[in-house]
């Protein structure tokens, strides 16, 4: 097996601090190789929409939920800032992909929901958005999917609850 730059990193710090335990950094160090390497990749597909991942995020998170969602339910399905989303939504609504509904009771308060320019966008893309991620990891084979994800889900549970991700 050909050797990744992270294990390149671990020797170097072995030659720098013989007997430094650098077991975390095999895991965190690739794990956030992955996630910069998947992301730039991902992304690729989204670009020729006009989309950035995060607002192909919401789209799929209204779609999702089958539901009109506030900018604060949004932002805690997303795990972005409160901020982020509202500059992601008035992209998505001048693009008309999203609609903005007031509140019956309290006027600050806006719902959203897909247009129908939106679910169709959304109901194109997302077939085609997993069948790249799939030929990303291809190599893995069925099985070895099926296990990664199931100790990556290990590892989030442990880090949500350790950490105060969880949301209700």
């Amino acid at each position: 097996m050909a050797e990744d730059i992270v294990a390149r990193v671990l020797r170097q710090w072995q030659q720098v601090h013989p007997g430094l335990d650098t077991a975390p950094m095999a895991v965190i160090g690739r794990l956030n190789r992955c996630a910069a390497l998947l992301q730039q990749a991902t992304d690729a597909p989204l670009v020729h929409e006009g989309l950035t991942r995060a607002e192909f995020d919401i789209l799929g998170t209204l779609r999702r939920t089958g539901r009109e969602l506030t900018p604060g339910q949004i932002a805690r399905e997303t795990f972005a800032s409160g901020a982020a989303v509202t500059k992601r939504l008035r992209v998505l609504e001048d693009r008309a992909l999203v609609a903005r509904r007031p509140d019956d009771r309290d006027r600050r308060v806006a719902h959203l929901s897909l247009t129908d320019e939106g679910r169709e966008l959304i109901d194109r893309l997302i077939p085609h958005q997993l069948g790249y991620e799939q030929a990303l990891l291809e190599g893995l084979g069925a099985g070895r999917q099926t296990e990664l994800a199931e100790t990556l889900a290990e590892l989030l549970v442990l880090l949500e609850g350790r950490l105060g991700g969880l949301q209700p």
